[in-house]
């Protein structure tokens, strides 16, 4: 038998499966959405704010994932949110277009969101100021952060906001943009610093739109090809982008 399989007891869904079926691109077209359907059906915590790794988590059947299930049921790999996976779902959220749930989830598991009140502060328990490497998510735990400070997952929240939802995209020296936002965002600006050369971006979507750029100006010329090449050796470029 094998994990992440609805026969299973245990461990029937597991957000690596959902989510990198639509980031490494092998899934089917039809399927990549449904997959993604079932993780916000069955991992998403809103009550918690988390998104857990897989569900229900390993206890007591024959399946053996290795060193996880020695964790109490619910907490870091085993059932809880293990952060990298969170951040996954996101950037699947937003390959697949889909802004104002991707903008949802992110702010829903940003550790600021848990230290709203003091009720919420309490049951979190770690710093609100940096990611927790994983967030508990079962009885009595359910919400209680776990190991901060060393995680990679930073990283991946980091580039998650910037490249994935914001739209920074620069590859081999080329600069365009990707965003994928909430709709009700009218408007946001990124300074991007290359070299010593300054990059303003200001982006507008006075439609309500959640992705797709329809205009693309340097310094208040339209560039047809929606992408600029970066200069490292001075200057202070206006980049105007109309979604």
């Amino acid at each position: 038998m094998c994990f992440g399989s609805i026969q299973n007891e245990e461990c029937r869904i597991d957000a690596i499966a959902q989510s990198w079926a639509v980031i490494s691109g092998a899934g089917d077209n039809d399927k990549k959405y449904i997959s993604i359907q079932s993780l916000e059906n069955h991992l998403v915590d809103k009550e918690n704010g988390i998104i857990k790794l897989l569900d229900p988590p390993f206890d007591k059947s024959n399946l053996e994932p290795g060193y996880i299930k020695a964790y109490v049921p619910g907490t870091r790999e085993n059932g809880g949110q293990y952060t990298h996976g969170a951040i996954w779902a996101i950037i699947a959220e937003t390959i697949l277009g889909f802004g104002e749930k991707a903008g949802e989830l992110y702010r829903m598991i940003n550790p600021i969101e848990h230290s709203r009140t003091k009720e919420a502060a309490t049951k979190y328990k770690v710093e609100p100021y940096v990611i927790a490497a994983d967030v508990s998510g079962q009885r009595n735990l359910a919400g209680r952060g776990g190991w901060t400070w060393y995680t990679g997952s930073a990283s991946w929240m980091y580039e998650t906001g910037i490249k994935y939802l914001l739209g920074l995209r620069i590859h081999k020296g080329i600069l365009h943009m990707e965003p994928c936002i909430p709709n009700q965002w009218k408007e946001y600006s990124i300074r991007y610093q290359y070299g010593n050369s300054r990059y303003h971006i200001q982006v507008n979507n006075p439609n309500g739109k959640t992705t797709g750029v329809t205009s693309f100006k340097v310094n208040g010329e339209e560039i047809p090809e929606k992408q600029i090449a970066l200069n490292h050796n001075g200057g202070i470029y206006k980049i105007e982008i109309e979604m």
